[in-house]
């Protein structure tokens, strides 16, 4: 071995491999972009292996550098728990899931896994557009939706996943025989858009721009309906297909099927201040990358159809 890894050194690591560029993780840790870089180059020696590919347009994690980002995570949780439980703290980390059984708690739920020993709250603010001014005003510690385009040193992000979006229906309606749903069979059914936790203003402005060149109205605008049980009572009383996640869980007197031609993906993102370095937000982005890599969720999305601004980052 090479010589020991220093937490500090890790700690810069981690940022250059969240931000992949030297000027933002720098700006990011308050140090000069140079001595960042020496940083790096100090633990790469100590690794005994290269752990960043940069040119003068990209940097990208190695292979060794993939296989240190986990380990650096699990090293600098426990160093940060170490210190709080000596010096008699472990404050809570609240997160915004937008709602049960999405894929926001599917995360928060591997995190509490990952890590009994910190204390998570579950929060339920319908999205990143609500949920932005609370963040910044340090009432949530994380969000989850589309990226809130604030940009700068206010919040940091990181892409989840790419989750296919299905469509509910009443167990009667014509569709429902169908093994999946074509966009085009939605024409004439008045598609419902605003009910169901999912339905989050970064959803709506996504699925509107995949129905308009289709041809496919949404149905007319109401209140947002939350919830199972009266996302069934909205089912039986309408009768009509309600766009969702395939994470929506059961409804009474529902399929879901998946939607195809396009296959359409909504582009969850994680959002969490720049300030805050609490152990937890480490063990969300563990949770996230152990659940991306046994789900596959973030897949080249291929042909499939992903709302603008996202899809022109392909």
């Amino acid at each position: 071995m090479s010589g020991d890894l220093e937490i500090r050194l890790l700690r810069s690591f981690v940022v250059v491999a969240e931000e992949l560029h030297f000027s933002r993780a720098a700006q990011r840790l308050f140090v000069a972009q140079q001595a960042l870089s020496r940083d790096i180059q100090r633990l790469e020696e100590r690794a005994g292996t290269r752990l960043f590919d940069r040119t003068s347009r990209q940097v990208a994690l190695t292979p060794s550098g993939t296989m240190l980002l986990a380990r650096a995570r699990q090293l600098l949780l426990l160093h940060d728990t170490t210190l709080r439980e000596l010096h008699g703290e472990l404050p809570s980390l609240t997160v915004d899931v937008v709602g049960p059984g999405l894929t926001p708690a599917l995360v928060l739920a591997e995190a509490r896994r990952r890590a009994p020993e910190l204390e998570f709250f579950a929060r339920f603010h319908t999205g990143e557009e609500p949920a932005t001014p609370l963040l910044l005003a340090e009432r949530i510690d994380v969000t989850f939706g589309r990226d809130p385009g604030l940009g700068g040193l206010d919040v940091r992000q990181r892409a989840v996943r790419n989750e296919p979006i299905g469509v509910l229906l009443p167990e009667g309606h014509e569709l429902a025989s169908l093994e999946a749903v074509p966009l085009e069979a939605l024409r004439h059914a008045r598609v419902c858009i605003r009910a169901g936790n999912h339905a989050t203003s970064g959803w709506e402005h996504a699925v509107l721009q995949l129905l308009a060149p289709f041809g496919v109205e949404a149905a007319g605008s109401h209140p947002h309906v939350p919830g199972v049980d009266e996302l069934a009572q909205h089912l039986r009383e309408r009768n009509a297909p309600i766009l969702t996640m395939t994470t929506q869980p059961d409804v009474p007197g529902a399929v879901l099927r998946p939607l195809v031609e396009p296959v359409a993906l909504f582009p969850w993102t994680m959002i969490w201040r720049a300030t805050t370095h609490h152990p937890g937000i480490a063990v969300l982005n563990a949770a996230v990358d152990a659940l991306a890599a046994a789900g596959d969720w973030l897949p080249d999305p291929g042909d499939a159809w992903l709302p603008h601004p996202e899809s022109s980052a392909r």
